[in-house]
């Protein structure tokens, strides 16, 4: 500073005026301000704030005598359960770093991610106990392993294992959490696919997660005590954060193991939903159970939805069961939603069909992100707003991850120009609002899951009759898009598109399958490279018809 008033010692940060941001400060929060209301329920189980407070610090004092310490991986291969809504707080509460690991991975996936983040301790549901324990079996070094069981969904201890609830009753409820040292510390490792198909590590910091879920309440306006339910998975960018959303506003967690259409609509009437989040297949399997039991929500449910972008007649169906849907937009590496399309007063006097379309843009920066913008591929300057020029999605502030863990190179290159540059092709509307166009990355994400492209091709291409293989994604009403492999045979071999996706079951996590395979001569450029955007426009002009149903 210029002026020497403004540097004296009496102005710089003290304990009186500078506490570290973190979410684990809204738990405290909610047990004072929110004690009586529910915060966790799950079928016959419910949990007041306070007594979830308590839960979570017996749960951290559980891991502390452990001796898991500071900067410790934590990892948790969990369904929406109440054990994982805990370990968001309890783990950082111990000091430690939270992995939410996908629960539908194979082992093999599941042993690279736990043995890159060093995880120290696995936490892991009874059902899932055959892969985590295969997984196990890989590593070197394999973390401690315990297990939760889930008598409401009649899944029960594995014998001689370490259960969760006596690990849990190892800590003391009492015990105060560890301190924050460092807002700028990581609060947990989120795995996303790579276009390698190696997943990469996408570090939060307490600061980060913070000021990510103060965005989503303004930006969202997620108000005191609302219910909301667990339809998006939590292990994916830590459910966007809701978890630590619902503490500070004192809300309902309403948990749910599996996501099924008949259950959601009766928790949306049992337990009084106001929100929920997912992905277009989610809404989907909703919009279609209520409209086959008459039902419209009164008063209307509000939902974001994400992934891939939603098409206008989904958002005009979901209006009209009583669903309000929020199209959000962001990846891994911005905390999950980092833009929203907000939608503006003089939408309500268009027609459906219009308004649907606007309400399907990916939108503005969220409140709390400092920018985004749509830059031109080939600089570092923006595109006009003219609804044309396509250029790449990209995002600038503290709703931006730490960077990749071990992992500086993609880091430097991840934040090259001071922006983060998310892969997306987008144009910039005249009103400011941005549209993606297409990918510029080779991830597909169906249901909400992201599929690396390359990782499915290396499978395809290890089979002895494929000599040639793509894989991109379709457009899906269902499930947002779908992998299709396009394939090139060698000379004299047959083989049947269903024998393929077999072949590919085998190797692959079942979601991460081909959910069509064609035969047909790839498009090349001079040089023999597979030209992908050529492959993409076939399958929108309706080539090939060997469609198989999804089956994970």
């Amino acid at each position: 500073m210029d002026n020497d008033q403004w540097n004296a010692e009496d102005l710089g940060p003290c304990a009186a005026n500078h506490v570290p941001l973190s979410p684990v400060a809204f738990l405290d929060r909610a047990a004072r301000v929110s004690g009586s209301r529910e915060a966790v329920v799950y079928g016959a189980q419910r949990q007041s704030w306070i007594e979830f407070a308590h839960t979570c610090r017996q749960f951290a004092s559980a891991l502390v005598r452990a001796e898991i310490r500071r900067g410790d991986v934590v990892a948790a291969m969990l369904f929406n359960t109440p054990p994982m809504v805990a370990a968001h707080f309890a783990v950082p509460m111990a000091g430690a770093v939270l992995n939410t690991v996908n629960t539908r991975l194979d082992a093999d996936a599941v042993a690279y991610i736990l043995a890159h983040c060093k995880a120290r301790l696995l936490i892991v549901d009874a059902e899932l106990f055959a892969v985590a324990g295969a997984a196990l079996a890989q590593m070197a070094s394999p973390p401690r392993l315990v297990v939760a069981a889930d008598p409401q969904a009649g899944v029960g201890l594995p014998a001689q294992v370490e259960g969760f609830h006596d690990f849990l009753d190892s800590g003391d409820g009492e015990a105060p959490a560890l301190p924050v040292l460092d807002e700028w510390s990581p609060i947990s490792v989120n795995y996303t696919s790579g276009t390698t198909g190696r997943p990469k590590g996408v570090v939060y910091s307490h600061r980060g997660a913070y000021l990510a879920s103060v965005s989503t309440v303004l930006s969202w306006g997620v108000p005191k005590g609302a219910s909301y339910l667990w339809t998006l998975p939590l292990f994916h960018c830590n459910g966007w954060g809701m978890p630590w959303v619902l503490a500070l506003q004192g809300g309902k967690n309403v948990c749910l193991r599996r996501v099924d259409a008949a259950t959601i609509v009766r928790l949306i009437g049992e337990e009084s939903v106001t929100h929920y989040c997912g992905a277009p297949i989610v809404h989907a399997m909703l919009r279609d159970e209520a409209e086959r039991q008459g039902r419209v929500f009164s008063p209307t449910v509000a939902a974001m939805i994400g992934g891939a972008p939603p098409s206008p007649s989904l958002m005009r169906a979901m209006e009209g069961i009583g669903v309000q849907l929020t199209h959000c937009y962001g990846l891994t590496e911005t905390y999950g939603p980092a833009a929203i399309c907000e939608a503006q007063p003089a939408w309500a006097a268009l027609g459906d069909a219009e308004r649907a379309v606007m309400n399907a843009r990916q939108g503005l920066p969220c409140a709390l992100q400092a920018d985004m913008a749509v830059m031109r591929i080939d600089g570092a300057e923006s595109v006009p707003a003219d609804g044309v020029t396509v250029g790449e999605i990209a995002f600038r502030g503290n709703i931006t991850m730490m960077g990749y863990l071990d992992d500086p190179a993609a880091t430097r290159k991840a934040f090259a120009d001071g922006w983060f540059r998310s892969g997306d092709l987008a144009v910039l509307e005249p009103d400011g609002y941005v549209r993606i166009k297409d990918r510029s990355k080779d991830i597909i994400i169906s249901g909400g899951e992201n599929i690396s492209s390359v990782e499915v091709e290396n499978v395809l291409y290890s089979h002895p009759m494929v000599a040639a293989a793509a894989v991109v994604a379709k457009p899906d009403e269902q499930w947002g898009e779908v992998p299709v492999a396009v394939v090139e045979l060698r000379d004299g071999s047959e083989i049947a598109s269903a024998q393929l996706i077999a072949f590919c079951r085998t190797h692959l996590a079942h979601f991460k399958c081909p959910r069509q395979v064609l035969f047909q001569t790839l498009p090349k450029t001079a040089t023999g490279k597979i030209q992908k955007n050529l492959v993409r426009d076939r399958l929108r002009a309706g080539a090939g018809t060997d469609a198989v149903p999804m089956k994970n």
